[in-house]
């Protein structure tokens, strides 16, 4: 038999097996579909897919497995980021009579059940997550005879192997490492909807020379594009009751921060709309239920950050962003979620952007949290090589002044340079020298406010908006034909938003956003690691703080907004200082009259940057509860910034046990006495923690924290 007839036999087989998972006679694939399979089965290559969501990737790695598979191939190893993708997956793969296991932090007690089980060639296809890789165990005993016996290495999302990608994740750096000790003739196949030139060509680099690129089309035929700019949260909010129920089947309204949905969720029910909050805080089993309620059409929508990253084969009919994701290529990716399956009424799916003047801020903030500063790199290795042993992350975090995540994240990003490992007990230094290249970093992050000033551009183009984010990811296409429109999209004519909001919805929508009102929950345990930084306090609080109140998150959609400018910095990081603005005043007084706290006094904790606030916040509370102010949390060591250890609750700790101390103009006033302890702010909760363990330790009853705002 010629190469060529051999090569015909393989599609026909390959058809055979894609009618079987997709459950049709008259499937058939695209010619890029085969081009990826072809190489991988018949040339045994390295392949890169970028093409866009629903278009048939997961396809290709399943038919691929099948033909492998009966030439007697090891199972396919698939790396994916999501979760509820890989759910999905199992499920499809079964349907074609694969049998498709995950190792993924959810399902610990199966591991070695799934380990027999590939060992005895029980599994066709395992899927991975990604932070499976840098876990000692996987990573030194499994992760060698998979990378040696398996047919085929799938990396999902490639996108965030590329620290250039929307969504790099540390934890796919260690692909790098597995892709160069792959035995050669295992074929890779890398596969993402949402990566530009520069991430396409980081990636396939990274995969070799050889590497087959396919690059498709990213228009998305089933989406209506459309922007509606409205002044005010309220009015956001009130446009979202208003038309809800409007858009097409279920669907998915984006908010940027945990608080929004929860916010915005309530809000909306109270309207009389079926829909449910959902983020990375959401505990593991009601997010299965919520995710099965919205394919099954249960609900009208959720209400999600980012957390809900449905790779899956779910009909929706619509996607609201309630605030602009930080690029295009985020959003892209985001709205891809609407507009999949077939049952879709025949104008396609609503997607609708309500942009946020705060949606700024909120970039800030993330961005605030990227590569950490060489000295507390610097830091944290001498801090490593210094132990001559292990260290687990909480007994590094009280040394340097990271927090948990961002010092997770580094460490992994060390790991894959080669500066530490990760073993049994923790990390370790390797003593190998290490640069840190802030030419690279600052490459990104000016590629990061490039991304930014894009997304602003997307708000106000009178451009086709389709056209505008196949040409922010460089779709060849377009590229090719710069005069392409989509015709669906509302600068195209093919989608009409109404701007109209009902007064009685804005009313409704400004009741509930203006009433102040938020929980400070208080602090139960001290940080580990304390007395290595010659702090004596450790295990649980023995006398914590109270709920306290604050009028709202500085994220929030309400009083949020005037607490962020309250407490805005300009270029030099100078803060403006003053009176409590009349508003706030007004908010504090209502949330006093809902909250009712009994108190007999109030002390006060003295701000370096804003004196006049607090003293005017504290005056006015003695004022309207008739009880008189007796002392202060006040600052007695200079030396120590305001903001030392506010990203590492253990240095934060120590900074603060050094900066401040009670100080009573009365002793006698706080025995036996309830508390009310105030604040401008709280960040880390751990200035009112240890305030309200000075006032009991001074004889206090119960302290009640009061600030004007939570940050985050």
């Amino acid at each position: 038999m010629t190469a060529g007839a051999a090569t015909t036999v393989t599609r026909e087989r390959a058809e055979e097996h894609l009618q079987a998972l997709v459950g049709s006679p008259d499937a058939r694939l695209y010619d890029d579909q085969w081009a990826a399979i072809s190489a991988l089965v018949v040339e045994r290559r390295r392949s890169l897919v970028v093409q866009r969501t629903g278009w048939g990737k997961s396809a290709v790695y399943f038919v691929a497995t099948l033909l492998l598979r009966e030439q007697g191939s090891g199972p396919t190893v698939i790396i994916s980021p999501l979760l509820a993708l890989m759910r999905n997956q199992i499920a499809a793969a079964e349907r074609a009579g694969i049998r498709a296991m995950t190792v993924n932090s959810t399902n610990v007690e199966q591991w070695d059940k799934i380990h027999d089980a590939i060992r005895a060639g029980e599994v066709d296809v395992l899927l991975v997550s990604p932070e499976r890789l840098n876990n000692p165990g996987f990573r030194d005993e499994v992760l060698p005879r998979l990378a040696a016996t398996c047919g085929l290495l799938v990396v999902d999302e490639a996108h965030c192997i590329s620290d250039w990608g929307h969504d790099f994740r540390p934890d796919y750096r260690r692909i790098r490492t597995l892709l160069q000790d792959l035995p050669t003739g295992i074929p890779v196949l890398a596969t993402t909807a949402t990566a530009n030139e520069r991430v396409t060509a980081d990636v396939a680099e990274q995969l070799g020379a050889d590497t087959l690129v396919l690059r498709g089309s990213l228009d998305r035929a089933s989406l209506r594009l459309g922007v509606v700019r409205l002044t005010t949260a309220e009015q956001r909010l009130a446009w979202l009751a208003d038309h809800l129920a409007e858009q097409p089947g279920s669907g998915i309204i984006y908010c940027l921060t945990v608080a929004a949905t929860q916010e915005v969720a309530d809000y909306l029910r109270s309207r009389g709309h079926d829909v449910a909050a959902y983020s990375g805080q959401t505990e593991q089993t009601e997010r299965l239920a919520l995710e099965q309620a919205l394919i099954e059409g249960r609900v009208k929508a959720l209400v999600a950050t980012s957390a809900l990253g449905m790779g899956f084969d779910a009909s929706l009919g619509f996607v609201v962003n309630l605030g602009a994701p930080n690029s295009p290529v985020a959003y892209y990716q985001q709205v891809g979620r609407a507009g999949r399956g077939g049952n879709l009424p025949p104008e396609g799916a609503s997607v609708v952007l309500l942009p946020a003047t705060e949606d700024r801020d909120i970039w800030a903030y993330f961005a605030s949290l990227a590569f950490p500063r060489e000295e507390q790199v610097r830091e944290t290795l001498a801090v490593l090589a210094e132990a001559g042993r292990p260290l687990g992350t909480p007994s590094i975090e009280p040394q340097v002044d990271l927090s948990r995540n961002r010092l997770e994240t580094m460490l992994k990003v060390l790991d894959v340079d080669g500066a530490v490992k990760r073993v049994k007990g923790g990390w370790e230094s390797t003593g190998q020298a290490w640069s840190y290249d802030a030419e690279r970093y600052a490459r990104v992050a000016a590629a990061r406010e490039a991304e930014q000033q894009a997304m602003l551009d997307y708000l106000t183009t009178d451009r086709c908006r389709m056209a505008f984010l196949r040409q922010q990811l460089d779709d060849p296409d377009v590229v090719a034909d710069p005069s392409w429109t989509c015709g669906r999209c509302d600068n195209c004519g093919g989608l009409t938003l109404s701007t109209s909001v009902s007064e009685t919805a804005v009313a409704q929508a400004a009741d509930r956003i203006s009433r102040p009102g938020v929980p400070i929950e208080p602090r139960k345990l001290w940080p580990s690691g304390l007395a290595a930084i010659g702090v004596d306090l450790s295990g649980r609080i023995r006398q914590p703080a109270g709920e306290g109140r604050a009028i709202a998150r500085l994220t929030d959609l309400g009083h949020g907004a005037a607490l962020r400018g309250l407490f805005a910095v300009d270029q030099d990081g100078r803060a403006s200082d003053g009176p409590v603005p009349v508003p706030l005043a007004r908010a504090m007084v209502t949330m006093l009259q809902d909250w009712q706290p009994e108190v007999d006094a109030i002390v006060v904790v003295d701000s370096e940057r804003r004196p006049q606030l607090v003293t005017d916040l504290a005056a006015g509370l003695a004022r309207f509860l008739q009880v008189p102010v007796i002392g202060r949390w006040a600052v007695v060591d200079l030396d120590v910034g305001p903001d030392r250890g506010a990203t590492n609750s253990a240095q934060r700790v120590a900074a603060v046990s050094r900066r401040s101390a009670l100080q009573l103009d009365d002793a006698a006033a706080v025995r036996d006495a309830r508390v009310l302890l105030v604040d401008d702010r709280t960040v880390t909760g751990w200035t009112l923690t240890l305030a309200a363990r000075a006032l009991h330790d001074a004889g206090a009853a119960t302290v009640l924290p009061l600030v004007l705002a939570v940050s985050g």
